[in-house]
């Protein structure tokens, strides 16, 4: 498994609970990265991925190649884990 990138934005109204599943899955051990689009880090990082909406999840595998992406919404950690799983 190689990370989980987290974008989100403050005025985001479901970021927060992305930011919860993020935290349940740093628990379980993944690496979990968090970018802030209003950051110029963040936006670099997002422009990079075409992340044009928040919250946006994105699962990669260690050669940085994308298991999946949610964007503007936000996966049940089952849906997760059965990425990461697989």
């Amino acid at each position: 498994m190689g990370s989980i990138k987290i974008f989100t934005k403050a005025e985001c109204p479901k970021c927060p609970a992305a930011k919860e599943i993020g935290s349940i899955l740093q628990q379980e051990g993944l690496q979990v990265n968090y970018y802030d689009l209003e950051t110029p880090d963040g936006l670099a990082e997002a422009a990079f991925y075409s992340v044009l909406s928040t919250p946006t999840i994105i699962i990669e595998d260690h050669d940085a190649r994308i298991l999946a992406g949610w964007r503007g919404s936000i996966p049940t950690l089952q849906e997760i884990q059965g990425v990461i799983r697989a």
